[in-house]
């Protein structure tokens, strides 16, 4: 019986599913949109939860608890990804590479932002990942540098324990 139950029961992940749900409400936020002139497409979309999400990961790769969650929270992203491919009519054979594809670009631009904020040349980095290198007008990238800047030092005052609980705060 525990097999049937660990094959067809969703595993759980805790509150990583409400922590992931907050990375989606922020990353698609009208003002990335609109003032940011981040493209209002799928990819555009991806793109700035992809932004979010790799902030959020990058804070909690600062404390060595979190690294399950962690784990979870790209548990989750990969189901999210997986469901929406299959939405948009994306058939069985070729969902797992598209959806690999999708963490590797995760993972590129986790590494990207890492970088880039380290080396403070996070708006040569969103040309390249969030614009996929069509850079918008100053006036946008500079609004969506300052908001992700923004988020990035709020989230390093974040306690963990409430990224835990599932609060982007």
């Amino acid at each position: 019986m525990r097999l049937l139950k660990r094959l067809f029961q969703a595993p759980d992940r805790g509150t990583a599913p409400l922590l992931y749900a907050a990375i989606v409400a922020r990353g698609r936020q009208p003002h990335w949109y609109e003032a940011g002139a981040v493209p209002d497409t799928i990819d555009g979309r991806f793109d700035m939860i992809a932004a979010v999400m790799s902030l959020v990961l990058l804070r909690l790769e600062q404390d060595e608890a979190a690294v399950p969650f962690s784990t979870h929270l790209t548990e989750v992203f990969i189901d999210d990804m997986d469901g929406q491919l299959r939405q948009i009519g994306i058939g069985d054979i070729v969902v797992g590479k598209h959806v690999g594809k999708m963490m590797g670009m995760l993972g590129g631009r986790l590494g990207a932002y890492r970088t880039a904020l380290a080396d403070d040349t996070l708006g040569d980095a969103l040309v390249r990942n969030l614009y996929r290198g069509e850079a918008p007008g100053p006036q946008a990238l500079a609004h969506v540098e300052n908001e992700l800047r923004a988020l990035h030092a709020k989230l390093g005052d974040t306690p963990i324990a409430t990224l835990l609980a599932g609060d982007l705060a």
